[in-house]
């Protein structure tokens, strides 16, 4: 079977897997490697010393597959349902997570038979899939391969997907016959998602400052969180979606949830005050297998005792004072500082 052949084989079996694109883009030295290490110099990306620490990688696909010529880029969908208004006591959490199970121990699998199809046509090739935590420009690949363009919020976008989708890809040796590349934007004079930002996290269209940005704060970050960005992290607990809320390609459902009325998800809202309740084995218990497992304990709690400051709501006051008695220094003073935030508002 040529690799030209094998392709349609692989398109097919990738969709079967629930992939909603896939594309190939040639396993070239990255053009936006320099911009990637000037990003690093101005401090944006926060605590992700790992991004730093491999930065050489980043130059081309090789540094994660030797010898690789060739890299499938793949998209997977996540729930694109409209989100409603939070009650007091609750939060919202990015739709990548609502789902409750951590997206690589679902792709992964995905991966790995999309990468046994490769050695089972071509015995002698080299492939590995990857999603996320290798070295590699998956948003510049995505591109070559066909996918989309990079939108002034950073994230890929595509006509008919919008954003709402993981980016994977598969790195070969084998040398497929690329994709057209998409070389134009569609974002035109839209500054939605650059206005709409409720951090200021974008110093210019494309440039993201992870240090102000809200997923960034409530999902990488390890420390307090600044006190002038707190009260505009709002409602959310875990990630956000305001970036891709108003960019008017998210405006029509993916394929893959065109459905009347979405069903509720286990995390699409997170009740914030229970939290409080829940040791390092009951948090363990509950979230080892979710994408809050991520964050840990004590940044969750960290995050939602922000919100419940946030709120003003007097009935959180029980459960922040669980906080307050925590044993990590991080919780204690969220806690503290949502107590005075809830005391403030009651006095007027």
């Amino acid at each position: 079977m040529s690799p030209s052949e094998f392709l349609v084989t692989f398109r097919n079996q990738a969709a079967e897997l629930g992939f909603i694109a896939v594309g190939v883009a040639p396993a070239i030295q990255s053009h936006g490697f320099s911009n990637l290490a000037r990003w690093i110099e101005a401090g944006y990306a926060g605590e992700m010393d790992y991004i730093a620490n491999r930065l050489d990688a980043y130059k081309h696909p090789s540094g994660v597959l030797d010898g690789c010529r060739s890299v499938i880029a793949l998209a997977y969908p996540y729930d694109a349902a409209p989100t409603q208004s939070v009650a007091p006591g609750t939060g919202r959490v990015a739709r990548y997570a609502w789902q409750g199970v951590d997206y690589h121990d679902v792709i992964h699998p995905k991966l790995k038979q999309l990468v046994a199809a490769i050695r089972k046509s071509f015995p002698d090739a080299a492939a590995r899939g990857v999603i996320d935590t290798a070295p590699i420009m998956e948003r510049e690949i995505a591109q070559l391969a066909g996918l989309g363009w990079q939108g002034k919020n950073t994230l890929l976008l595509n006509k008919q997907l919008g954003s709402y989708f993981f980016l994977a890809c598969v790195l070969t040796d084998v040398d497929f016959p690329p994709d057209t590349p998409h070389e134009s934007s569609h974002c035109g004079t839209c500054t939605a998602c650059l206005d709409a930002c409720p951090t200021d996290a974008f110093p210019r269209p494309g440039v993201l400052d992870a240090t102000r940005c809200i997923s960034y704060l409530t999902i990488e970050s390890r420390s307090e969180i600044a006190e002038d960005l707190r009260e505009s992290l709002g409602d959310w607990a875990f990630g956000c979606d305001v970036c891709q809320e108003v960019c008017p390609w998210n405006r029509k459902p993916t394929r893959h949830y065109e459905q009347a009325s979405p069903p509720r998800q286990p995390l699409d809202v997170l009740e914030l005050r229970a939290l409080f309740s829940l040791d390092e084995a009951g948090f363990r218990q509950r979230y080892r297998k979710t994408p809050l497992w991520r964050t840990r304990r004590r940044g969750v709690l960290r995050n939602a005792a922000l919100v419940l400051g946030n709120q003003r709501d007097p009935e959180s006051l029980p459960a922040l004072r669980i906080g307050l008695a925590d044993e990590d220094a991080l919780v204690r003073e969220a806690s503290q500082w949502a107590i005075d935030q809830i005391q403030r508002d009651s006095l007027g």
